[in-house]
């Protein structure tokens, strides 16, 4: 049987916990922040978890095989 591959763009986003969640950034911080309020920015920067056991969480699983 053939290594499974990688998706690449998931395995730049996404980083796997010792508790098998996933860990990404909040989309929303690149450009257009003027009309943005403070509160929004600050709860923007901190980062995203998935569950491993959520729908996200079970395609992320297939999508990144070796972490």
């Amino acid at each position: 049987m053939p290594k499974m591959k990688t998706h690449s763009g998931a395995k730049k986003r996404f980083k796997k916990t010792a508790s098998g969640k996933f860990l990404h950034r909040k989309s929303g911080l690149r450009h257009l922040l003027t009309g943005m309020s403070a509160k929004r920015g600050r709860n923007l920067r901190t980062a995203k978890v998935e569950e491993k056991n959520s729908a996200e969480g079970r395609v992320l699983k297939k999508y990144l095989p070796y972490n």
